[in-house]
């Protein structure tokens, strides 16, 4: 069953620290846009509505999304 991640578990940070941050930079906030698109996409795909995604295809995109957790991670540490 797919499980959607929690961003704001991971970075240790609320949903309205976040979104204050967001709302003051537009990196944040298109990083933190593909971020939510990538795990969207996981989700369907682990679901199997996405269509027939092999496992290497969903292995991928679970990569991408851990990359663009990292970006996340290092713009808000940037921003303290």
């Amino acid at each position: 069953m797919p499980v959607k991640h929690d961003l704001y578990a991971d970075l240790n940070i609320t949903r309205d620290e976040l979104g204050k941050h967001r709302s003051k930079d537009a990196k944040l906030n298109q990083l933190v846009d593909d971020y939510e698109t990538l795990d969207a996409d996981i989700l369907k795909a682990e679901a199997g509505s996405a269509g027939d995604v092999s496992d290497d295809q969903l292995k991928k995109l679970k990569e991408k999304r851990l990359l663009a957790k990292d970006k996340i991670v290092q713009q808000v540490t940037s921003l303290h």
